[in-house]
């Protein structure tokens, strides 16, 4: 008996090879034969799907209704955005230097690495937005409403620096809504 027993250990390590060998064979012929979903499930970054990107830029897109729009890497140096609803729109790596947002609702917004460098944002209000890697050097920021908005400490830190007024539509003071101390 002491002969044969390496011999079963094989015999019983080789049939359970075979059956995992099985098992993968049967799951791969069922992933290639199940139906593959639409294109349209695919879930594709942004800056290849463009469906809510807005096409139609103009220099002057004051008082527009542009809510939930995406604005990819998008080109906006100078534009009038002032009293534009904004609620809920993405700036993705977006160029809004010496862009005119006074009065505008930015409420909601996602601006990931955009440049709002010298930008005019006295009066907009910025509650609750992500704003994470984006720049603000020499904005005019009087009466603006970060309430809640998630800024790179750098960037708090800077525009406290120069922080004053008290938003008109909401009545928070732009140095409270920064969390100034």
């Amino acid at each position: 008996m002491p002969v044969f027993s390496p011999l079963k250990r094989g015999l019983a390590a080789l049939g359970r090879l075979l059956g995992l060998a099985a098992l993968a064979l049967a799951v791969t012929a069922v992933a290639l034969v199940a139906p593959q979903p639409p294109a349209a499930w695919a879930i594709m970054a942004p800056e290849l799907r463009g469906q809510r990107a807005l096409q139609d830029l103009q220099p002057d897109m004051h008082g527009l209704d542009l809510k939930q729009q995406e604005f990819l890497k998008a080109p906006m140096q100078g534009f009038d955005l002032s009293g534009a609803d904004l609620r809920g729109a993405v700036f993705n790596s977006s160029d809004l230097r010496e862009t005119n947002l006074q009065g505008a609702n930015l409420e909601d917004v996602v601006a990931f690495a955009t440049r709002f460098d010298r930008a005019d944002l006295s009066g907009a209000v910025l509650r609750n937005a992500m704003l994470m890697q984006s720049r603000f050097t020499d904005a005019v920021i009087e009466g603006a409403d970060f309430s809640e908005a998630v800024l790179d400490l750098s960037q708090q830190r800077a525009l406290c620096v120069r922080a004053s007024g008290v938003n008109p539509s909401t009545g928070t003071a732009t140095a409270e809504s920064l969390g100034c101390r």
